[in-house]
């Protein structure tokens, strides 16, 4: 399902739950970047999304994992020729450790640290917040007052720290670290969008309320 969540923003929201797969998320601005995109053999929806806005793959410049869990990532092997990959080094030395992976198509061309990063005319911030993987990051976008959480929060949801690598007590600390953060668009990996300053308080303070005790 394609929205627009605001201009230059827009979210292909998976929305079969016959089949696990994660939203995908398109910045249309001085540069096209691609977030999260998903199974490569779910991909399908995310390419329908981009042909109703007129968009090619080859004019993806960056894809951008928050984290490498296949549903995450995989689908970026099918732009591996015309755009950039960037993810964190520690979350690609963790896909390295379980996978045994060494392709030149896998490797990153931008690893990504905690901190500013400006593409063309915008300026993101690169939060480090381990816990759902090692290497798992949010990305704020500061003048929308947009977070893209990956898999650390949801909808009345957190992620999961049972897969290898997890790790309850740092998925706590980083949920402490971004809960506070000036959003009006809170942009998860699963589940469908928080809008509005108020929604998405009320959504960290029930993950403090009801999740806080089993972390």
């Amino acid at each position: 399902m394609l929205i627009k969540v605001i201009d230059g923003l827009y979210g292909f929201i998976w929305d079969d739950y016959s089949e696990n797969n994660c939203n995908t998320y398109l910045i249309d601005s001085s540069k096209k970047i691609l977030i999260d995109p998903g199974h490569a053999h779910l991909f399908g929806h995310v390419k329908r999304g981009l042909d109703i806005l007129g968009m090619s793959l080859s004019e993806i410049d960056i894809v951008l994992a928050t984290h490498g869990h296949p549903d995450h990532l995989e689908a970026a092997l099918l732009m591996r020729d015309t755009s950039r990959l960037a993810m964190h080094r520690t979350e690609y030395d963790y896909i390295l450790e379980l996978t045994g992976s060494t392709s030149r198509k896998s490797e990153p061309d931008i690893f990504l640290q905690e901190g500013g990063l400006d593409l063309d005319d915008d300026h993101f911030e690169v939060i480090e917040t381990p816990g759902h993987t090692p290497g798992s990051i949010c990305l704020y976008w500061p003048a929308k007052k947009v977070l893209f959480s990956g898999d650390l929060v949801f909808p009345q949801g957190v992620g999961r720290t049972d897969f290898p690598g997890g790790d309850s007590g740092r998925l706590k600390e980083s949920i402490l670290k971004v809960m506070n953060l000036d959003i009006e668009y809170l942009l998860s990996g699963h589940g469908g969008v928080i809008a509005g300053k108020k929604p998405v308080q009320e959504n960290f303070r029930v993950i403090q309320d009801y999740w806080f005790r089993y972390l």
